[in-house]
């Protein structure tokens, strides 16, 4: 099961108190102060883990406490410091304050590490509050508290190319022929209930990553259809395909077009802006080819590449691949990281 959105609380350990304490000596009634402090209490800290593709298990259980500091003890022994409380999350988790709806944090590199609650410091034993006037103090510090807060944890995939359009657009079919991803594949909307990762490979060594969005439709910027959860995982991507039905069967083209289009614009984040190829697909099925190349001048006119393709008979898919290829390039793809 696909999660992507996540509400949890986070507890870091307090710290332990300090210690009240006096030497006890042979021949020495009245010894000195030898209160030790106490521990610091545990932080919760997020790790972003490569092997995790889903936030499914904050879903299930959204409260997590981290252990609290030992307390502190006689002759000077310091209370034990708690271990910290390691959560780990997939690449691309954003984290946000739930009160105010602020970044904490973008977590996409492996190992990368967020203190999300720091422990509370220990508090200090008998032994530091002695005075010319107090030679035998009987006071100490208690712990603090260990920070807590509401966080929502929101995962935004990390994929180089992102597949949008509408429902039944082709999306699914052509990610499962152009890669060796698996999504589910049917004739009705919405098969594609979550999104779904694929590596394509350009060359022997050369190869990107591929997401397919659910079926985008009007007013998704505004959370229709779950239009939000979709479109944020484009946010990362460097290109996008905008995949439109050639066939005739269900949508006119140019309706398809401006849709996507408008969701795109209204989402923001610069979305509509990012280099682009307009995907026709099921050309196997064209019932008007004059419509076709009606569409194909008026893509042009709009400053896109267009690719016709078929992913029943491999048509097309060659040529799609290399040219998002050379467009992943430009946008700078494996400069700085691996290809």
């Amino acid at each position: 099961m696909f999660v992507d959105r996540v509400k949890i609380y986070v507890k870091a350990g307090d710290g332990g108190a300090g210690c009240v304490s006096f030497r006890r000596e042979k021949y020495v009634p009245k010894g000195g102060p030898d209160g030790g402090d106490g521990g610091r209490g545990g932080d919760v800290i997020l790790e972003v883990d490569p092997h995790l593709f889903t936030l499914i298990d904050y879903k299930y259980k959204p409260s997590y406490r981290a252990q609290n500091g030992g307390h502190g003890k006689g002759k000077k022994m310091k209370g034990k410091d708690a271990p910290p409380l390691v959560l780990r999350v997939p690449p691309g988790t954003v984290v946000k304050d739930a009160e105010t709806g602020r970044i904490l944090a973008d977590l996409t590199e492996p190992g990368q590490r967020f203190v999300v609650a720091k422990g509370g410091r220990g508090g200090r034993g008998n032994v530091h509050f002695v005075k010319p006037w107090r030679q035998a103090p009987r006071i100490a510090e208690p712990g603090e508290k260990g920070e807590e807060r509401w966080i929502i944890l929101e995962l935004k995939l990390i994929a180089d190319v992102g597949l949008v359009g509408l429902p039944n657009a082709g999306k699914s079919t052509l990610l499962s022929r152009v890669s060796h991803a698996k999504p589910a594949i049917a004739d009705y909307p919405f098969t594609t209930l979550y999104p779904v990762l694929g590596v394509v490979r350009v060359g022997e060594y050369e190869s990107f990553v591929m997401a397919d969005i659910p079926g985008i439709i009007e007013g998704a910027h505004k959370g229709v259809g779950l239009g939000l959860d979709f479109l944020r995982h484009i946010e990362r991507t460097k290109v996008i395909l905008q995949l439109v039905d050639m066939s005739g069967f269900e949508v006119d083209p140019f309706k398809a077009f401006e849709v996507v289009e408008k969701e795109l614009k209204e989402y923001g984040q610069g979305l509509e802006k990012r280099p682009r190829i307009v995907v026709g697909t099921k050309i196997d099925a064209v019932q008007n080819w004059a419509l076709v190349n009606r569409f194909e001048e008026f893509v042009k006119e709009k400053g896109f590449d267009f690719v016709k393709v078929s992913a029943v008979t491999g048509v097309g898919l060659k040529e799609l691949v290399g040219r998002t290829w050379r467009l992943l390039k430009e946008a700078g793809h494996g400069q700085g990281e691996e290809g």
